[in-house]
């Protein structure tokens, strides 16, 4: 599953000398790799960074990580080429992507805060503390991470799976839908379910998290029990929504990318011997 490295030790500071330095450089959602072998650009790259736009990552296997990013797609190194994150899901060790991922969502966090969202002065980093300042009105800003829940219906043993509308891959998946502001996850959990199929559940119980930084999520999935009601998807929000039990075909697993997400162990988790 794309995860954090256990050993990774994080960094708000630029680390001193340990070992080899490798840098994540960002365009668009897109990832500076050498073509040959997907690693990260190395001194031969001849990159052109401006170091003010350089952050810590942390240290990971003696090496330190840094993370920037270009507001230019020019590839300075006949090599090297950019390639999307999602693009690598299941191609590339999980631990890898869950630190690809982590440095995505610092340079896109300081990609976006360059300027004071009140009174657009230029930012200035704070110190032991991963966050901008405003010099001017004191307006701090973190990175952003939106929460987001998960939940697989259990009801017997039977579950149900729905085909998202607006999903980037078409396949029966777990419900799930960002929090609103002053909502607490299972406050969230019982609007989603309703909204989206026309279910109550009740007996929520977690699961696991996972960063997913497409752009910037934190996933928080849950199990729950049906509780009363009929399906009634919402189409904008679901295509289709349905009970799978034992004796039913289930959806085939999902290959390469897919199998790195928490839906995938949530719903594996669940699924019949066989099936």
């Amino acid at each position: 599953m794309l995860k954090t490295p256990e050993s990774f030790q994080p960094a708000i500071n630029h680390p001193g000398p340990i070992g080899e330095t490798r840098i994540f450089l960002f365009h668009g959602g897109r990832v500076l790799l050498r073509t040959s072998d997907l690693s990260l650009p190395g001194p031969d790259a001849g990159l052109s960074i401006d170091p003010e736009a350089t952050h810590p990552v942390g240290v990971w296997q003696q090496k330190v990580y840094q993370t920037s990013w270009s507001s230019s797609d020019v590839v300075q190194h006949p090599d090297y080429s950019w390639h999307s994150l999602r693009s690598l899901l299941g191609v590339l060790d999980g631990e890898f992507l869950g630190l690809a991922g982590r440095a995505y969502q610092l340079a896109e966090w300081a990609r976006t805060h360059r300027y004071c969202g009140a009174c657009a002065t230029p930012m200035k980093l704070a110190t032991g503390d991963r966050s901008f300042i405003c010099p001017a009105c004191g307006m701090t800003a973190y990175p952003r991470i939106s929460p987001a829940m998960m939940v697989l219906i259990r009801k017997g043993d039977q579950v149900l799976l729905a085909l998202h509308a607006n999903a980037p891959y078409k396949r029966f998946t777990a419900l799930a839908g960002f929090l609103e502001a002053g909502e607490s996850v299972e406050e969230a959990i019982h609007r989603e379910v309703y909204e989206e199929v026309g279910l109550k559940v009740h007996n929520l119980q977690y699961f696991s998290s996972q960063s997913w930084p497409f752009p910037h999520s934190l996933m928080l999935a849950f199990t729950a029990d049906y509780l009363e009601g009929e399906i009634r998807v919402d189409p904008n929000e679901i295509a289709e929504a349905r009970w799978f039990g034992p004796d039913d075909e289930w959806p085939e697993r999902p290959a390469d990318g897919a199998m790195v997400s928490i839906a995938s162990a949530l719903i594996n988790a669940h699924r019949p011997p066989g099936k």
